[in-house]
């Protein structure tokens, strides 16, 4: 702990980054009733924190580690950090990035003068490739977070953060990916202000933090979430696990949704836009006041980084009003006879902002609507579905309905009384130029495809919904051909919302 210490106020940090300001966000204070400030890591020079631990190590490389250049396998901003930090050092960089990062992350790692390899369609594949030109090469290679000197780097934050605060802090709410940024903080916090709450917060589908500390040794996931790709780390590690299990007080999970609203709270706040990992500290702020109502304390919360594709923009709008509670989806069963339609608007919906309406005919007993209401979320919710099931209406709340969010909310065409031995199926592909031609391709034509939705949401991910008709007895031909298939995969087959709509 003294040696962590004594590195964090040694470090060589501000050679190459700066001291961001701690800023308080006004109205989001009075909305959460609590002070809320925002450090504005967002504000380095490569628009993240992680600039801070690859200067670090670098700056403390030996000569002759330095002459053999150095070498980095990232998605983003280590990359950024490392060819800024060789830039700035005149030192040779080499940075192998996976073939799915978007082209504007590869061109600004070039523009900073690092040499780019694109291997693989996601972190794990560029670092084994990372790994085979470090033998080939004799690099030497910087590892974006369980490193000793890159965890002080990360340190430097909290340091900042007492000297700006005076101390008074009540909470520190820190995006969690591999652990170098909450390690640094709050092994420093701890060790002089150790009233300060140390919470940090991750996606609900990227959680590998949570999951180790709650198992009691580091734990490998499955698969991480794509949204918040600054944090999709499949393992911790060793080190910072050990530091996060020494000096961590909570760590608070949340969804997209509640990451796209607190994307929006940041832009209101700064008018800036965070990437998405960069939103975790406030999004988990959010949570926090909710679950404990507490009122009157000083919360922090770590704008982690602001590169973020404007592609993704759309995307993050329209998942807003979910997040924010603004917005609730249902599913509704009305009569199919005329003036049916007209009665349900203005018997049920009258005074109510509706954000979105579909219908299409089904056939000639019901019809099914698709809308999304502004009705507040929680109590207010289930207060709406009861007074429709009062009024004879059968309804479903979606709001919180992956399938509806993300495709079926973009759908016309309704059921098809053809489609009888259908099967529903939603995947992920790495997006490349051609990943969806490669997609079909690598579907094969063994079974004929009866429904498809993508739409492309500027992430490193493309999401397809696909139907396939399976003829009797090919059930166990399917699941072998899906397990070799090599693409991440949920059926929905039984989900209400296909069964209602589609």
């Amino acid at each position: 702990m003294q040696k962590l210490i004594r590195q964090i106020l040694t470090s060589k940090v501000y050679e190459a980054a700066v001291e961001t300001p701690l800023e308080e966000a006004p109205g989001l204070s009075r909305e959460l009733g609590n002070r809320i400030l925002l450090k504005r890591e967002d504000l380095q020079p490569i628009f993240s924190f992680k600039l801070r631990g690859a200067y670090n190590k670098i700056a403390h490389l030996s000569q002759a580690e330095k002459a053999a250049g150095i070498i980095a396998a990232s998605a983003g901003n280590h990359a950024q950090g490392v060819a800024f930090s060789a830039r700035q050092l005149g030192l040779k960089a080499l940075i192998v990035m996976p073939a799915t990062t978007p082209q504007i992350k590869v061109d600004a790692v070039r523009e900073l003068g690092a040499e780019v390899i694109l291997h693989g369609d996601n972190y794990s594949e560029a670092a084994e490739r990372c790994k085979e030109l470090v033998d080939e090469t004799g690099m030497t290679y910087i590892h974006p977070f369980d490193d000793e000197l890159v965890i002080a780097g990360q340190g430097t934050v909290g340091d900042e953060l007492l000297r700006q605060s005076a101390g008074k802090m009540d909470a520190v709410f820190v995006p969690v990916g591999g652990g170098g940024l909450i390690a640094g903080i709050g092994a420093y916090l701890k060790a002089l202000c150790p009233e300060v709450k140390v919470i940090g917060v991750e996606p609900v589908d990227s959680d590998a933090m949570y999951q180790s500390l709650q198992a009691g040794k580091r734990v490998t996931l499955d698969s991480v979430g794509i949204f918040a790709d600054g944090v999709a780390v499949r393992q911790i590690g060793k080190l910072t696990y050990e530091l996060c299990r020494q000096h961590v007080d909570d760590i608070i999970r949340v969804s997209t949704d509640e990451l796209c609203g607190a994307i929006k709270s940041v832009y209101q706040a700064t008018r800036s836009i965070v990437e998405p990992a960069g939103a975790l500290g406030v999004a988990g702020i959010k949570q926090y006041v909710k679950q404990t109502g507490v009122k009157g304390q000083t919360l922090v919360a770590i704008n982690s980084g602001a590169n973020m594709n404007f592609e993704r923009l759309r995307y993050v709008s329209e998942r807003t009003m979910t997040g924010e509670g603004r917005e609730s989806l249902f599913a509704v069963t009305i009569p199919e006879k005329p003036g049916a339609l007209r009665h349900f608007c203005e018997q049920t919906l009258a005074g109510i902002n509706i954000t979105e309406f579909s219908y299409r005919l089904a056939d000639r007993q019901q019809a099914q609507l698709f809308m999304g209401v502004s009705i507040g979320s929680g109590e207010a919710r289930s207060s709406f579905s009861s007074r429709l099931s009062e009024q004879g209406y059968l309804n479903s709340d979606l709001t919180d309905n992956e399938l509806a969010k993300t495709h079926l909310r973009y759908m016309i065409g309704g059921r098809s009384p053809e489609a009888t031995r259908e099967r529903l199926f939603r995947f992920w592909f790495p997006e490349r130029p051609g990943a969806l031609t490669r997609f079909l391709a690598d579907m094969g034509a063994d079974w004929n495809i009866s429904l498809f939705h993508y739409r492309s949401q500027g992430g490193d991910f493309g999401r397809v919904l696909i139907g396939l008709e399976i003829p009797a007895g090919d059930e166990k031909r399917l699941q072998k051909f899906l397990d070799n298939l090599g693409y991440r995969f949920v059926e929905e087959t039984k989900d209400p919302a296909y069964r209602l709509f589609l």
